[in-house]
């Protein structure tokens, strides 16, 4: 029954679930700082340590393996607990992880820092938040999931340019230090807003099923579960190159890390308007064909960057990939909360997010050894390309699928 028909502010859908929102986008985008802030500094932290470009990822992959485990993890804290703790406990991991990697005195350490304070404590404001706004929507579901997952690429317009204006005042030191502590003020009082926990009639809601829904939902939870894990770290390995090398790629190109930092916002800017369509077009069509046509199209964006390395040109293929790629993450939570159990939301969704999140990390590790085997990114790009084409066979067997058992229900 909706909000309208009972007029209460807490149901689902109703004045309390969009305020909640509201506050679930703050918090995911402040604490999508851990995944945006090193990819920034990339180079100066290569350059402060002495290493190759391989060696420079590492502490992101580090990161995007704290994030995804993170995500599994406090998603099941997430299920039993809610989502305040979780919240406030990655303000304080985010908050000590900045401010160690500030001081490290290596590599090594400024790794750890990333991957076990500064990615744990990302974790909380990506995953478990999604699953936990789930809750509170059922006819605009696939709309909050989106929205609730545009905080992190609001990360990538907000925390680029930040940095790139600190950097031009201090060092990167200096920047994670303010990281830190705006990451500590402002989060805590945040959390603290959503400490009403989802109504009990919440984990029985739905969306009515269409025939897709009816058809595929024949596949067991386990064989979808998997065959999702493995589609979204195929879509993010080929998502990472672009996300996590455009810096370095512009830095050799001779262009700086300036524009490098804007490519980033503009991808990331482009990523929002894709995330709120893809969440319009999930409520009506549903999350796998969403999904696919998120994956076609960010496999076309990804060839662009081969032929086109002009300044003006990688700014116009840095928007198309942005308005490609941005409704592929949200509509794996889609399919999870269209077809797996709501109480397990947010370990479910947490674990597909986990996917996502290793595909970067393995992308990013693996696009900075190509680059240092072949001396060049144009290898980097097809291996993103394959990726893709993964991520894309996938889908297809699950829309397939569904439309074979269809058929045989007639």
């Amino acid at each position: 029954m909706s909000a309208t028909a009972t007029n209460d502010p807490f149901a689902p859908d109703g004045s309390y679930a969009w305020f909640r929102l509201a506050i679930s986008i703050l918090l995911s985008t402040l604490g999508g700082a851990g995944m945006w802030a090193v990819v920034i500094i990339m180079p100066a932290v290569q350059a402060d340590f002495g290493i190759d470009r391989a060696g420079s990822a590492l502490p992101y992959t580090l990161t995007m393996i704290g994030f995804g485990l993170g995500n599994y993890l406090l998603g099941r804290v997430v299920d039993r607990y809610g989502i305040v703790l979780p919240v406030i406990a990655s303000a304080v991991s985010l908050g000590a992880g900045f401010a160690l990697a500030a001081v490290a005195p290596n590599i090594w350490v400024f790794s750890l820092a990333q991957g076990v304070l500064i990615g744990l404590g990302t974790s909380a404001t990506f995953g478990p938040l999604v699953a936990d706004v789930s809750h509170w929507f059922v006819k605009r579901r696939g709309l909050a999931v989106a929205c609730a997952a545009c905080g992190n690429y609001l990360a990538g317009v907000l925390w680029p340019s930040l940095i790139k204006w600190n950097l031009g005042t201090g060092d990167w030191r200096d920047t994670y230090l303010l990281i830190a502590f705006i990451c500590l003020v402002t989060m805590v009082p945040l959390a603290l807003a959503l400490r009403r926990r989802p109504p009990e009639t919440a984990y029985s809601a739905s969306p009515a099923p269409t025939g897709f829904h009816q058809a595929s939902a024949g596949l067991s939870p386990r064989a979808l579960q998997m065959l999702l894990f493995v589609a979204a770290l195929g879509c993010c390995v080929a998502m990472a190159m672009p996300q996590v090398h455009i810096v370095a790629y512009c830095v050799d190109l001779g262009y700086g890390v300036a524009p490098g930092a804007d490519m980033i916002a503009i991808m990331t800017a482009a990523g929002v308007a894709s995330r709120l369509v893809s969440g319009v077009l999930a409520d009506k069509i549903g999350g796998v064909r969403t999904l696919l046509i998120g994956a076609v199209l960010q496999c076309a964006a990804l060839f662009l960057f081969i032929p086109f390395n002009g300044l003006a040109s990688l700014y116009l293929v840095s928007l198309i990939f942005g308005l490609s790629q941005g409704g592929i993450v949200p509509s794996y939570a889609v399919i999870v909360r269209e077809y797996l159990p709501a109480r397990e939301a947010g370990q479910r969704v947490g674990l597909v997010i986990m996917g996502t999140i290793l595909g970067m990390a393995l992308g990013g590790w693996l696009s900075g050894w190509i680059y240092d085997l072949t001396g060049s990114y144009q290898a980097a790009f097809l291996n993103g390309i394959a990726w893709n084409f993964l991520n894309i066979t996938i889908m297809i067997f699950i829309l397939m699928k569904g439309k074979r058992r269809l058929a045989a229900a007639v």
